[in-house]
């Protein structure tokens, strides 16, 4: 769509993606990252699972969906650090959320994925990332190295596998 800024953006009623992080033991905290395919908007990057939001879905629902449809199922046990939103425009906004897993999990499953890799957080900004995930990724951070906010229980309407 044609954000009020003039900018063409995906998602009619937005758009939003997720940033799994998982706590190896002994270990600095591990995100999951997601290289872009070449066909898609800024191909060959990295960032996190996301798209689209739709009609009456909230951006943690869609995260969620759109993250199960691109790395595969989502583990029974989410929770929910904070979310990151990027508002350039009146009429849109990117929501990321971050979400703790128990344990690290998927893979490239469709045709917008070409990698799925879990990165500990000091070295997220080695790789080319998408612009906007770069932007995004000292807030997300923060988030990350700032702990638990609390169980997806209510915050998720289904079963939390998108």
């Amino acid at each position: 769509m044609r954000c009020s800024d003039g900018h063409v953006r995906w998602g009619v009623f937005g758009a939003a993606g997720v940033l799994f992080v998982w706590r190896p033991e002994g270990e600095p905290p591990h995100v999951m990252l997601q290289k872009r395919s070449q066909w898609a908007h800024e191909g060959g990057t990295w960032s996190v699972a996301g798209g689209a939001i739709d009609e009456g879905e909230s951006p943690l629902d869609a995260a969620l969906r759109e993250a199960s449809e691109e790395v595969g199922e989502l583990p029974d046990e989410l929770r929910l650090l904070g979310q990151h939103v990027f508002a350039p425009a009146d009429d849109w906004q990117y929501t990321t959320a971050v979400v703790e897993v128990d344990d690290h999990f998927g893979m490239s499953i469709n045709f917008e994925t070409d990698a799925v890799v879990w990165v500990p957080c000091d070295l997220v900004d080695h790789r080319p990332l998408h612009p906007g995930f770069a932007a995004a990724w000292p807030h997300l951070r923060a988030i990350v190295e700032g702990g638990v906010e609390g169980g997806l229980e209510g915050a998720v309407e289904g079963d939390g596998d998108g």
